[in-house]
């Protein structure tokens, strides 16, 4: 279970990167959204903030299970670059925590239950499943926020 979901991470990880490496650095940080009451939500840099961020939020989860370690992520993402860098660095830092588990039994894994901030309870595999498809909806929104500013560059020209 454990190396499955953490292949199918990746693979989601992979597919958020390739966008990113489409992109000027003035379409990562242009503000494409400013209706939105979610800062998350306005650029493809806060987005990609925003994934690495939760990223290490699920593996701290899982993490405390262990220990009380948490390592709160705030470090700046200021080009496309830097946040395929950083996506790379959670996913090792979700591996290595993943390492600290891999002696323990799916039946004592499938016990565990995590009660989020955000006011969800989990379970191991779906917190994970929700870690993978968080990657797959915000790529999928930096592909239509993409779209938008190719269409504002081609008005512009």
């Amino acid at each position: 279970m454990l190396v499955a979901l953490m292949e199918e991470y990746r693979k989601a990880a992979v597919e958020y990167k390739d966008v990113l490496t489409q992109l000027t650095t003035s379409q990562f940080v242009a503000i494409v959204d400013k209706e939105t009451k979610s800062v998350d939500c306005q650029s493809i840099q806060n987005l990609t903030f925003h994934v690495v961020q939760s990223g290490y939020t699920y593996a701290n989860y899982i993490q405390s299970v262990i220990n009380d370690n948490w390592l709160e992520y705030e470090e700046g993402i200021n080009t496309a670059a830097v946040g395929i860098v950083e996506i790379d660095k959670m996913l090792d830092y979700t591996e290595q925590i993943f390492n600290n588990i891999y002696y323990e039994s799916n039946e004592v894994i499938e016990k565990w239950i995590f009660k989020t901030r955000w006011g969800v309870t989990y379970d191991f595999e779906q917190l994970m499943e929700h870690a993978i498809v968080h990657i797959l909806r915000h790529r999928r929104q930096i592909v239509n926020f993409f779209k938008e500013l190719k269409n504002k560059d081609s008005i512009s020209q």
